[in-house]
């Protein structure tokens, strides 16, 4: 068929359909006639800003023609107002099926359902551009055999890539994702790992730059990184820049507060640096420019160490807590003879923020080629690889290869380790206080915590189905599991109330309501050798003992007073503990003071007063001994106690650059977990203080970033979150290697919550519960079990089948 017969069919089917022409239809077909005149491939430019619901049927009608060889190819754009309904739109794409080339998407207006009909059947196109669009999660299970090119920058609600959303791309070579929410380094690379012909990455780009390719401007062996005295990210819309020659081109490439690598060093030296990295806050309204909420982020002090190129002097680079990014600008000077560039990044999602992250990526996608505009090179590859390894555990208990369950089950019953190429693993060296039965259990946690960066998360807390109040709903200030019983769990409310619950099942065991004495709940306990017995204390200072046993398992107005103990009030109150024959226990609060209450009689034994300059938030007795404890104050120090001493002067002090949140004894008593503000979470030795492990997870620059960490797995790994951030940190306890991070949303809404407080399972490996609010007008708190050992995904398969059922700074 001519061009001439391809458009006089298209009024032939006006004229059937009794509609009129289109005149933005003629127009496209007028171009692609011209095409044909002068033997150039001829192309058709859809414009569905220019069609109405009445034009389909016509444009169908023609695209559906068999003999339609002339049209080499049709692109589909919208860029305004598209008044078409979705099924016009999904069926005029479906009708040109393999002669589509490019599909452009901008801010589109038809909804989420053609967004939705795209993930999940595919398109035939080339290329496919959805920038702007409102995608929180991308899960394009959809086929897309002819896809190379995948847009989604600006997509500011775009927060988390699903575990098969490019399984079905097998050509996509670039990719890119600027601006995006994308923040989790594992379950990213996880996803981008399908890409098997991925060559071309960025989650931010340089400013001539328009393309996921490798910059012009970074041609040449000379070019450098230098970091200026400040370096501020720039934000500007790179969309609207205009192209410049690349001689003079003004490339801006990542200057984040990252390692040397993470600023793309292109000199072919190694360079070994180590920086501080800045974290993200994420902003919950998803209509909103990611830029926009970066301006308003405070930074933090960083201290940046890069050598000058003979090594030797360091340059430091300070961004101070201004409250907003002042603009960047290139830089080109001589030093020793050789020009230096100073780029800066446009547009970076959070992830470009993670500690190494560059290094991460490029070790985790070695067929990547360019990354952020900027080649990758092997030498590149090689100090990825090196540094990855250095900070990163890809695998549990320093597992290098990864092993299915079936192979560690069956090396088990053969008696052997399973563990090729490499020099025995020797537990007891590295765990001394775990013995070999251990061993298989550590293999089969590697397996199955490698098999899926998608852990299984659900929530533990939400009982407003039983409540009398049917639109109240129980809100969780803090839990504990019980030391004895794997299937109980105990968490007081912002309203007063105990609320004990089976978590296996998810079936309340006690309630027991407010008396209007109880204030928040901030301090709970459970008795050791007395496991039905439970010891919580609200932040006006009541302090109660009660005993499940003799508790009604429905909601009742009334508990039993014959099962409950109460004790002399302590005021402030945000910490409790119970030593470790059940005898004593511990109150500490907003207060230089903490008291010693006797269990069997009710009194308050003692208070020592001053032992901290400022308030002692938490005060915890070792595990092991009923004398030794421990405080964490707000002035930066924890000290050592012995009660046999009388406790006048502690046994020593050991100090944080930050306020103390929180502290806690390891399993064995041999160490001491301390976390202050902002993420300063260290390991000192509980015997003398001194230091073991820094884990150096980067600060977010806020104040009012309360720190929380645990021992889980024993004392082997550590989690740890804090009340401004939706991510739970795992590391290891012996390397403070960066083993995984779980990112915390609400099933509900979508939306990010943020961690308030966390345990570890004692009798689960790589299980832990979070407590986890949200930050919506009507705040929102609840539980949620974390599984590292599951995947969300099997859940999400089954759960047809079977359905499991004010202020963040005080307490621990």
């Amino acid at each position: 068929m001519s061009i001439f017969s391809f458009e006089a069919r298209y009024l032939d089917s006006c004229k059937k359909h009794e509609v009129p022409p289109n005149s933005a239809v003629l127009s496209w077909f007028s171009k692609a006639k011209i095409q044909n005149s002068i033997h150039a491939k001829c192309s058709i430019v859809i414009s569905l800003d220019q069609l109405k619901d009445a034009d389909i049927s016509s444009l169908i009608d023609v695209f559906m023609a068999t003999d339609s060889s002339e049209i080499d190819a049709v692109d589909i754009l919208h860029e305004s107002h598209c008044v078409l309904s979705k099924e016009n739109v999904t069926t005029l794409m479906n009708a040109v099926d393999q002669k589509l080339r490019i599909v452009d998407f901008l801010d589109i207006s038809l909804g989420k359902d053609v967004l939705w009909d795209i993930c999940q059947y595919g398109l035939a196109c080339e290329v496919l551009n959805l920038r702007s669009l409102h995608i929180e999660k991308l899960d394009m299970v959809g086929v897309f055999m002819r896809l190379h090119t995948l847009n989604l920058d600006f997509c500011t609600s775009l927060s988390g890539l699903q575990k098969d959303c490019f399984s079905c791309m097998p050509y996509l070579i670039r990719l890119s994702m600027c601006e995006t929410r994308v923040a989790n380094l594992w379950t990213t690379a996880a996803a981008l790992s399908k890409l098997r012909s991925l060559v071309e990455l960025r989650f931010q780009n340089c400013l001539c730059c328009k393309d996921t390719g490798p910059c012009p401007a970074l041609s040449g062996d000379k070019a450098r990184i230098h970091i200026p005295e400040r370096t501020p990210l720039n934000m500007g819309h790179y969309s609207e820049v205009p192209s410049t020659d690349t001689g003079d081109a003004a490339c801006h490439v990542l200057c984040t507060k990252e390692t040397g690598r993470n600023l793309l060093c292109l000199d072919d030296s190694k360079i070994n640096c180590e920086i501080q990295s800045m974290t993200n806050n994420f902003s919950e309204k998803s209509e909103v420019k990611l830029s926009s909420y970066l301006k308003e982020m405070c930074l933090l002090e960083v201290s940046a160490t890069l050598p000058d190129l003979n090594g030797q002097a360091k340059v430091e680079s300070e961004i101070q807590d201004n409250g907003e990014f002042a603009r960047s600008f290139q830089k080109q000077h001589l030093t020793n003879g050789t020009m230096t560039t100073t780029y800066d990044s446009y547009h970076p999602s959070p992830i470009c923020f993670e500690k190494n992250y560059r290094d991460y990526i490029i070790s985790s996608l070695p067929r990547l080629e360019v990354l952020d505009n900027v080649p990758i090179r092997q030498v590149d590859r090689e100090l990825a690889k090196s540094v990855s390894s250095k900070y990163y555990e890809h695998l549990p208990y320093r597992r290098r290869h990864k092993e299915s369950v079936v192979h560690v089950l069956g090396n088990r019953e053969m008696r052997t380790s399973g563990i090729y190429f490499q020099k025995p693993f020797k537990p007891k060296l590295l765990y001394p206080y775990r013995n070999g039965q251990h061993f298989f259990l550590r293999s089969l946690s590697a397996a199955k915590l490698g098999s899926s960066a998608w852990p299984l998360l659900h929530s533990v807390s939400n009982f407003s189905h039983i409540l009398k109040e049917e639109s109240k709903r129980l809100r969780p200030r803090q839990f504990e599991y019980n030391p004895s019983n794997s299937s109980l769990m105990a968490f007081g409310t912002l309203d007063g109330e105990v609320v004990v619950i089976n978590h296996e099942s998810g079936k309340l065991v006690s309630y027991i309501p407010s008396t209007g004495a109880m204030n928040s709940v901030l301090g709970l306990c459970w008795l050791k050798k007395h496991p039905s017995k439970l010891v919580a204390g609200s932040d006006n200072g009541s302090l109660r003992l009660f005993d499940i046993n003799h508790m009604p398992p429905k909601v009742t107005d009334t508990c039993c007073r014959s099962a409950t103990v109460n004790f002399d009030d302590f005021e402030q109150l945000t910490s409790l503990h119970v030593n470790s024959t059940d005898d004593q226990f511990l109150a500490s609060g907003y207060t230089k003071n903490v008291a010693l209450y006797d269990i069997c009689s009710g009194k308050r034994l003692q208070l020592f007063t001053d032992m901290h300059r400022e308030p002692i938030n938490v005060a915890k007795f070792a595990h092991h001994s009923p004398f030794l404890f421990a405080t964490s104050s707000f002035d930066r120090d924890v000290k050592m106690w012995d009660l046999r001493q009388n406790p006048v002067r502690p046994c020593y002090t050991a100090s944080s650059s930050r306020g103390n949140v929180m502290l806690c004894f390891s399993p064995d008593d041999l160490y001491l977990l301390v976390s202050a503000v902002d993420n300063e979470v260290k390991q000192i030795l509980a015997a003398d203080g001194r230091l073991c492990i820094n884990f150096e997870i980067a600060s977010s620059g806020s104040a009012h970033n309360y720190t929380r960490s645990y021992y889980i797995n024993g004392r082997d790994y550590v989690i740890s979150g804090s009340c401004d951030e939706h991510v739970v940190r795992i590391c290891c306890a012996q390397t403070g290697r960066r083993l995984r991070d779980v990112h915390l949303e609400d099933n509900d809404s979508g939306k990010s919550m943020f961690v308030q407080s966390l345990r570890g399972d004692p009798f689960r490996e790589f299980h832990m519960s979070v407590l986890a609010a949200s930050r919506r007008t009507s705040s929102k708190w609840e539980i949620i079990k974390v599984n590292l050992l599951a995947s969300s995904h099997c859940a999400e398969e089954s759960s047809s089948k079977q359905r499991c059922g004010p202020c963040y700074g005080f307490g621990g």
